[in-house]
């Protein structure tokens, strides 16, 4: 058989590897435009900054070594310009010679992936001075010019994963970094209330931050926002999202899904048999909500490669749909998400509730023990996983990996309460940050006491709402909310008396626990008018911090506490 694979990155080079390793005779082609294959694109940022020292690194696999060792041929500098299904011909045009020349096909692969979006409303964004990131071109070309030029101020536009990686390899790297984003809030998986300790990190950091700001136009050393203000920048980095790539499909008749992307089936089939697609450019369905959507990213795109070129062969596999899991490192934090946020089920009308807790990633004794920001969505009243978001300086990633896998297997609370993982104390403590989720979870779920977040936590003072801090003496004294009375845990048994049965009642200490104990305790004692505070003072402490420092608004607290 004749296996002809347009692109070849992930998707692409995977998909002709498979083939090989299924099928020792099979013709095996890869048509890639660009002057490389198999580079870690996920790894360009990180040229920025010398953790990877020079491009050429980022090259995995030259065409040579596809052809020595696997028996494939990959055509460097060549594109496909036309599809012709009905004959399973392409046509392709040798980029250096300018040659047209057809290949025929047996089966045909695509994954040209997605191009990264230069919006043509904003004036000077072709300018030289203004770049994308998405190949090994891409990266040295932006690196040479900023040496060549000595450039020291630059604006990335983009506060998405491959924004915020640039943003701190250029930061890494001794430069001035201003990053504008179009919305409230960085990294979109993120709730706002988390996206809050992102941005608290990108500030000390030194990154400026321009929020809910458009850019209208790119000078040669400044950018203009539609708010007015303008932005000193000798360089522009475009990180605003990538499209699929979708011309050749679109021009021989494949169809185009509900999302812009390519329409395929269980197998990675298009609606022609024969032809396959995989990667950034293809439709997918999310297992969540049944949704279609489109997922840009490495992991998913090798094992649709792998589906795709199984099924080639007669081989099948069970396709379970996306719930799309990443992460990233931000300055001195992890931070990883996987399946829904509060934004995805308030928009699928999905019944569900969370917990936010702040437990250590280790046990306290040990080095480097560190708070982990863990937040765990579930539907009610199944107690169904939905989706996780964590930060920390620890293995935030290997939470969110545990959540997704339960998603995975259509776990719930309890599957998760009672899983068994690793334990010692220098990786965890012997209730990991997961199962004190769990453990939580299933007592809001149960009505066991009732919680606020602490996104709510701002009314609630200018409401004058009672609060009661149940932290220590000389940790109110450095720091707490501006209204809130001092009952510590150690002495509440003896103050019941200032504590009212008959208005809503607020508790809360550094991060939940200790004012958790002190509820069930007044609960034994026929109190039912007390909520907990979701994250207390830590949580509330990191949610105010970023908007108190960039605003004129008051702050609700006398002193922040970040440890």
């Amino acid at each position: 058989m004749k296996v002809l694979v347009i692109g070849g990155v992930a998707g692409g080079a995977s998909v002709a590897a498979r083939v090989r390793r299924i099928d020792e005779k099979s013709e095996v082609i890869i048509i890639e435009r660009g002057p490389h294959v198999s580079f870690s694109n996920c790894c360009l940022p990180f040229h920025l900054s010398g953790i990877v020292e020079r491009s050429d690194d980022l090259v995995l696999m030259d065409p040579v070594e596809f052809s020595t060792k696997y028996n494939i041929e990959a055509r460097v500098n060549h594109e496909v310009v036309k599809i012709r299904p009905d004959g399973k011909i392409v046509e392709i045009k040798n980029l250096i010679t300018g040659k047209l020349y057809e290949e025929s096909y047996d089966k045909l692969a695509l994954a040209p992936g997605a191009s990264a979006i230069r919006p043509q409303s904003i004036t000077g964004v072709n300018n030289a001075n203004v770049f994308v990131v998405k190949n090994v071109v891409d990266i040295n070309n932006l690196q040479s010019y900023i040496v060549e030029k000595n450039v020291d101020n630059i604006a990335v536009v983009g506060g998405g994963f491959i924004g915020l990686e640039i943003c701190e390899n250029l930061v890494e790297a001794g430069k001035s970094v201003s990053l504008i984003e179009g919305t409230n809030q960085v990294m979109q998986p993120l709730d706002y209330d988390m996206a809050q300790i992102a941005h608290k990190e990108l500030l000390d950091n030194g990154v400026k931050m321009y929020l809910e700001e458009k850019v209208v136009s790119i000078e040669a050393s400044t950018v203009i926002l539609e708010s007015g203000k303008s932005v000193e920048a000798d360089v522009v980095v475009m990180a605003i999202g990538v499209q699929p790539e979708t011309s050749l499909a679109r021009d021989c008749g494949i169809e185009i899904g509900k999302t812009g992307a390519i329409l395929v089936n269980h197998n990675y089939q298009t609606n022609y048999p024969d032809i396959y697609a995989v990667g950034d450019v293809v439709e997918v369905t999310s297992k969540l909500t049944g949704d279609k959507t489109r997922l840009s990213l490495a992991g998913p795109a090798q094992r649709q490669a792998r589906a795709a070129a199984d099924h080639m062969f007669g081989k099948y596999h069970n396709n379970k749909g996306v719930i799309g899991s990443s992460c990233i490192h931000l300055f001195n934090y992890n931070i990883a998400n996987t399946g829904l946020n509060e934004k995805d089920c308030k928009k699928y009308g999905i019944n569900y509730d969370f917990v936010y807790i702040i437990p250590n990633d280790k046990v306290g004794l040990m080095p480097n023990s560190k708070p982990l920001f863990f937040k765990l969505l579930f539907e009610v009243p199944t107690g169904k996983i939905l989706g996780a978001q964590a930060i920390g300086r620890g293995a935030a990633d290997k939470r969110i990996d545990v959540i997704a896998t339960l998603i995975s297997m259509n776990g719930t609370l309890e599957d998760l309460k009672e899983l068994e993982l690793c334990y010692s104390p220098y990786y965890s403590t012997a209730k990991d940050v997961v199962n004190h989720a769990a453990l939580v979870a299933l007592n809001v779920l149960h009505a066991d006491f009732k919680q606020v977040p602490v996104s709510q936590v701002r009314r609630l003072v200018e409401d004058n709402a009672f609060i009661i801090d149940v932290r220590e003496k000389g940790e109110f004294e450095s720091g707490h909310l501006v209204n809130a009375i001092n009952i510590p845990m150690s002495e509440f048994r003896d103050r019941l008396d200032e504590i009212p049965k008959d208005i809503p009642v607020y508790l809360h200490c550094r991060s939940s626990q200790r004012s958790y104990n002190v509820i069930s305790a007044l609960q034994g004692l026929g109190y039912r008018n007390l909520i907990n505070i979701s994250g207390s003072f830590l949580g509330i402490s990191f949610n105010e911090y970023f908007l108190d420092q960039t605003t004129s608004r008051d702050k609700i607290v006398t002193e922040y506490n970040f440890n």
